[in-house]
C-alpha cells in the first residue's frame, strides 16, 4: 500500500485540489529534465518543470500480470525544451520517465506515480511522440547468450576484435543525388563490392544532419553508381554535398567471418549446432538393423 504525505492526503481530501502531472526525464548520461503541463514553471526536489513547452501526456493504461503496458509523451519540438537533433542522435533511448502529481500551490507536495523508460521515438513536421514503456518491459529484454548457429557479437566490438578503422572496412562518401528519404546516391565508393557496407553503419559527418547515425539496409552499385539505402529516415532534409562516415557490416554468417574478416577464432555464434531438421528426424532400420541413416 502507498503511503501518501499527510500535507497531500489532507489536500486530495479536501475536495478543491490544485494538482497537475508532471514528468522527469534522466537521459542514460546523467542529465535530468523537468515537463509539466501547468502554465507556470515548478520547482520539485531540485529539478526545474518546465511550463509551456508543449508536452503532454496520453492515457496511462496498466494490467494485470508482467504484460507490456505504458502511454505516450508528445509534444512540439522547442529549443528550450527538447532538440530534435539531441532525439535523433539516440541521447533520449531507454531515457528514465517520472509521472508526477504536484499540488501547483504547494510543489514540495507531490506523488510519483509511475515509472517507466523511453521506447520508440517519432518525430515528424517539429512534433515528437515517445513512448513510454512500462518497468514490466524490462522482462522482455534478452538477458546473457542466445546459443544460436550465427554471431551474437556486434562488428568491431571487443568480443568481436575486428579492426573496423583498417582499409576496407571504413569509407568517407558524399551525397551527389538524393532519390528519396531513405535512398541516397553516393560518390566515393568507387571500385567497392557491392553489399560491402550493408548491415553497415552510416553517420553524417556534415550537413544538417551532422552526427545523426542509422544502420544501412542496402548498398548497391548500379550503372549509374552507388546507391545507400539506409533503414532510418535522418531527422531533416539531405542535401548534395553532405559527408557520410560508413562502416562495413557483416551478416553474422560463419562463413563470413571466416573469408571476409579473417576473424573465425572471434566467431560468437554455433555454426554446427544442429537444428531443427535434425530433432525430427527418426531411423532407418535396414535389414541387418540400423544402418546408421536418418529419415525426416
Amino acid at each position: 500500500m502507498r503511503t501518501l504525505d499527510p500535507a497531500l492526503a489532507d489536500h486530495l481530501a479536501s475536495g478543491v485540489t490544485t494538482l497537475c502531472r508532471a514528468w522527469r526525464l534522466t537521459r542514460r548520461d546523467g542529465t535530468v529534465l523537468g515537463f509539466t503541463d501547468h502554465d507556470r514553471d515548478l520547482l520539485v526536489e531540485g529539478v526545474t518543470f518546465l511550463a509551456a513547452s508543449g508536452i503532454a501526456g496520453s492515457e496511462s493504461t496498466q494490467a494485470q500480470g508482467l504484460s507490456v503496458t505504458g502511454a505516450e509523451l508528445s509534444g512540439a519540438l522547442s529549443a528550450d525544451a527538447l532538440d530534435a537533433a539531441d532525439l535523433a542522435a539516440g541521447l533520449y533511448d531507454g531515457a528514465g520517465v517520472d509521472l508526477l502529481l504536484v499540488n501547483w500551490q504547494a510543489p514540495a507536495q507531490h506523488l510519483l506515480l509511475r515509472r517507466g523508460t523511453i521506447g520508440e521515438v517519432r518525430c515528424e513536421d517539429g512534433v515528437f511522440t515517445a513512448e513510454i514503456r512500462a518497468l514490466a518491459d524490462a522482462f522482455n529484454q534478452t538477458r546473457g547468450r542466445l546459443l544460436t548457429v550465427t554471431c551474437d557479437a556486434d562488428l568491431g566490438d571487443a568480443r568481436c576484435g575486428v579492426d573496423l578503422a583498417a582499409p576496407g572496412h571504413s569509407a568517407s562518401v558524399a551525397v551527389i543525388a538524393v532519390e528519396g528519404a531513405l535512398r541516397l546516391r553516393v560518390s566515393g565508393l568507387d571500385g567497392v563490392a557491392a553489399g560491402t557496407f550493408a548491415r553497415g553503419r552510416a553517420v553524417f559527418s556534415s550537413g544538417a544532419n551532422e552526427g545523426f547515425a542509422s544502420e544501412v539496409k542496402a548498398h548497391l552499385v548500379d550503372a549509374e553508381g552507388v546507391v545507400l539505402r539506409l533503414w532510418q529516415r535522418p531527422p531533416f532534409e539531405v542535401a548534395e554535398g553532405d559527408g557520410i562516415t560508413l562502416t562495413a557490416g557483416c551478416d553474422k554468417r560463419f562463413a563470413t567471418c571466416r573469408d571476409r574478416f579473417s576473424n573465425a577464432f572471434n566467431f560468437r555464434g554455433f555454426p554446427h549446432m544442429p537444428g531443427n531438421d535434425f530433432v525430427i528426424s527418426v531411423a532407418i532400420p535396414g535389414e541387418g538393423g540400423y544402418d546408421g541413416s536418418l529419415r525426416e
